[in-house]
């Protein structure tokens, strides 16, 4: 099958727009590490409207869970990427993938972060 560009500014745009939003949906719905990092982003939506953040507090969390959640469909390109090209266990491919997850840990330890920042005060009533 062959893919043809659509060289066309708008209906271009709408296609890459439709890709993205199918591979948004492929990653919450097949990967279980965005599973539950799509889930606790759901439940901070819902901690942002209980306890009435900030629309400051908002831009951070946002920020976070947009971090997060795209390091880790990086992440698992890569993984994906590199399974394909190496099916069978090789240092090298576990080298880069090791990588790619420790992107995912500092994009993840950086939104704990700020969710502490803004939900630990809130909580204690600090």
């Amino acid at each position: 099958m062959v893919m043809i560009q659509d060289k066309r500014f708008v209906s271009g745009r709408i296609k890459s727009i439709g890709f993205a939003v199918k591979g948004a949906f492929k990653l919450v719905t097949t990967e279980h590490s965005v599973m539950v990092q799509f889930s606790i982003m759901l439940l901070m939506i819902f901690a942002g409207f209980y306890f009435h953040i900030s629309i400051e507090e908002w831009m951070l969390q946002t920020l976070a869970f947009g971090l997060v959640l795209g390091i880790e469909g990086l992440n698992t390109a890569v993984e994906k990427i590199a399974d394909f090209i190496h099916p069978e266990f090789h240092d090298r491919i576990g080298f880069i993938k090791d990588i790619a997850a420790g992107a995912v840990l500092f994009a993840a330890s950086s939104a704990l972060t700020v969710g502490a920042l803004i939900y630990v005060p809130k909580l204690f009533n600090l």
